[in-house]
C-alpha cells in the first residue's frame, strides 16, 4: 500500500535551496534510492549550519531517525547503518561530497571524519585538512579548521593549478627547505613565463640553492641544464628557464 502524503502546511514553512546543477546533472547519474536520500539530506542540514567552514559529521545522519527510516524503504532487511554508511561512501566516490579525515599528527589516528559538500568552499577545507590547518575548538568536542591564509598554497591554487595531496606535500617541504620568500617567487617566475607546473618552480629552487641566488633573481652566470625534467636555463633580465 502506498504512504499517503497529507499536504504542506498552510502559511510560510521552512525551505532550503537546492543548486540547478543538482537536478539537471548530478540526479541522473544517481542509480540509489539511499545515496539520493543521503544527498538531499545533506543539502538541508549544511544549510541550517552557520560556521564558515560549514560540514556535517556522521553523527547528524545517525541521529536523524526520518532519514534512517526513509533509507531502508528500498532495502527493508539492511541494517540502517550499513545502508547508511554505503549511501555515503556512494555520494563521496561521486563527488557529491567530500571526506575529511582529521588524524592525529603524531599517531595517524583518525579522530574525526568532515563531510563537505563539493563546492569551492568545500574543497578548499578538505585542503586545509589535509595540510593539517585545523585545532579542536575550546569545548574539546568540535574541530576548528583554520582561517585559510593567503599563503604558498592559495598562491599555488590560483595561478599554478589543483593543490592536490601530492603538491601539498611538495609545496610544504619547499617551505621548510628553501629560505622564505623563495618558493612564492619561484611560482611568480612560472607564471610570468608561463611555465605553470611544479616541476618548473622546483627546477628553478634547486638552481638558487645550488649556485646562489642574486638580487632576488636566479644566478646569471651559466646555461646548463636544469635536470632530467628537461628544463635548462637562460641568460637575460630574469635568467628565464624555458622548458622544453
Amino acid at each position: 500500500m502506498t504512504s499517503k502524503f497529507s499536504g504542506f502546511s498552510g502559511g510560510k514553512t521552512g525551505s532550503f535551496s537546492l543548486p540547478t546543477e543538482l537536478i539537471s546533472k548530478l540526479l541522473p547519474l544517481i542509480d540509489d534510492f539511499a545515496e539520493l536520500q543521503v544527498t538531499l539530506f545533506a543539502f538541508y542540514i549544511i544549510q541550517q549550519r552557520e560556521e564558515r567552514n560549514r560540514h556535517l559529521r556522521i553523527h547528524d545522519f545517525t541521529t536523524h531517525l526520518p532519514l534512517l527510516r526513509a533509507i531502508t524503504l528500498a532495502q527493508p532487511k539492511g541494517k540502517p547503518e550499513t545502508i547508511l554508511e554505503n549511501a555515503l561512501q556512494a555520494a563521496c566516490d561521486r563527488g557529491t561530497l567530500l571526506r575529511g579525515e582529521i588524524e592525529d599528527p603524531n599517531t595517524g589516528e583518525v579522530l574525526d571524519t568532515l563531510y563537505f559538500i563539493n563546492t569551492e568552499a568545500g574543497r578548499a577545507a578538505v585542503a586545509q585538512i589535509q595540510r593539517g590547518e585545523w585545532k579542536p575548538a575550546q569545548s574539546g568536542e568540535e574541530i576548528e579548521i583554520l582561517p585559510e591564509r593567503p599563503n604558498l598554497y592559495g598562491l599555488y591554487e590560483q595561478h599554478i593549478g589543483p593543490l592536490t595531496p601530492m603538491i601539498a606535500d611538495a609545496l610544504k617541504d619547499a617551505e621548510h627547505d628553501y629560505p622564505a620568500g623563495w618558493p612564492e617567487e619561484a611560482i611568480s617566475i612560472a607564471v610570468e613565463l608561463n611555465a605553470r607546473n611544479w616541476r618548473f618552480i622546483r627546477a628553478i629552487l634547486e638552481r638558487w640553492k645550488r649556485e646562489g641566488k642574486r638580487e632576488g633573481k636566479p644566478n646569471e652566470t651559466t646555461q646548463e641544464s636544469v635536470g632530467r625534467d628537461g628544463q635548462r636555463f637562460v641568460g637575460g633580465q630574469y635568467s628565464d628557464f624555458i622548458e622544453r
